[in-house]
């Protein structure tokens, strides 16, 4: 029952977190008027906001924000999954250098003037570099999660000196400004075409993966125990890491590499459901989406006019939480 409450907690959480992001800036617009604007917009009634702002409704504040609840809700899902198959707690969604590969592929077309192409390019770095993770691993016999996780540190790293090497190289006057923004996490540029990408990465592979939880539970005793509780183990972990890897690639693409959000949040809410990851996941995702949401409005708020990347926000909040679940694992221990 105490799970279930959680659960409705953290939908009206989420809703009420949608609901305040999009009224918050300079416009003075109201929760009614943003309700009606996305009602009028889906077919129902009219809107009483005017034209000008039901456009930064609808155009400007609402796209945001459904990116940022994407993006968010996709990381944690990405996390716990990164946590469970590779059963290391300091895994998080970018562990086989995707996060690398798609700033290796969005710099590449912001210098060639290009940034309509970005969301593609960054997920084709993400899956090019998953590929060379799970070739360089398999290379030195069974792919395992502790080989796997070493390659991903190696391509990593590869990739992020190229992407230096690259910006160094090439970058002139104050062109690297787009480059820096995005390579820190941003959602300034979000509108529909992002919200697509990443709610519909949540129903490829994020709906999958919450569906996932018993099969991961398994993964949590090692892979003899879950090979006995009739767990495919190789073909399991394959489709876990390609659909992590799609998801992860998804959301990297349309915000950059936003870092924390798949490490600190499934830990926090394990202290709330504990670790069956039939509740974990999903539970995971709302707070996800609902703590990207709150960071984001603070990103774009604090220092207005000015607007801070996303990503230095999650850091700034993600460290001192990090270490608090550290010294609070070793008190329990």
């Amino acid at each position: 029952m105490a799970k279930k409450i959680w659960a409705v907690t953290l939908v009206a959480a989420l809703l009420a977190s949608i609901t305040f992001a999009v009224t918050f800036g300079p416009a003075n617009i109201t929760p009614v008027e943003v309700w009606g604007s996305i009602a009028h917009h889906l077919g129902f009634g009219q809107s009483s906001l005017p034209p000008l702002r039901d456009s930064i409704v609808w155009e400007l504040r609402l796209p945001r924000v459904l990116t940022a609840a994407a993006v968010g809700a996709g990381l944690a899902l990405a996390g716990v999954v990164m946590q469970a198959i590779t059963r290391n707690p300091l895994a998080d969604p970018y562990l086989l250098g995707l996060s690398s590969g798609a700033s290796l592929g969005a710099v590449a077309v912001l210098l060639l003037g290009s940034a309509l192409l970005l969301p593609v390019a960054a997920f084709l770095g993400a899956m090019v570099a998953l590929a060379a993770t799970l070739l360089l691993a398999g290379a030195f016999g069974r792919i395992t999660p502790g080989r796997t996780v070493l390659a991903g540190i190696a391509v990593s790293a590869l990739a992020g000196a190229v992407t230096s090497l690259v910006i160094f190289w090439t970058v002139t006057g104050d062109s690297y400004r787009e480059i820096l923004g995005w390579l820190l996490g941003s959602l300034a540029g979000a509108r529909w075409p992002a919200v697509g990408i990443g709610l519909a990465a949540i129903v490829v592979a994020g709906i999958p993966i919450m569906l996932s939880g018993r099969v991961l539970d398994a993964f949590a005793f090692g892979d003899t125990s879950a090979a006995t509780l009739g767990v495919n183990v190789q073909a399991t972990r394959w489709i876990m890491l390609t659909a992590t890897a799609l998801l992860t690639g998804a959301m990297v693409s349309v915000s950059g590499a936003i870092g924390f959000v798949g490490l600190i949040l499934p830990h926090a809410v394990r202290l709330l459901v504990g670790p069956r990851h039939r509740m974990l996941l999903p539970l995971s995702a709302l707070v996800g989406a609902s703590f990207l949401i709150w960071a984001d409005t603070a990103a774009r708020s604090l220092f207005d006019p000015r607007e801070l990347p996303v990503g230095i926000v999650t850091a700034i909040i993600g460290a001192p939480v990090f270490a608090a679940l550290l010294a609070r694992r070793r008190v329990n221990s």
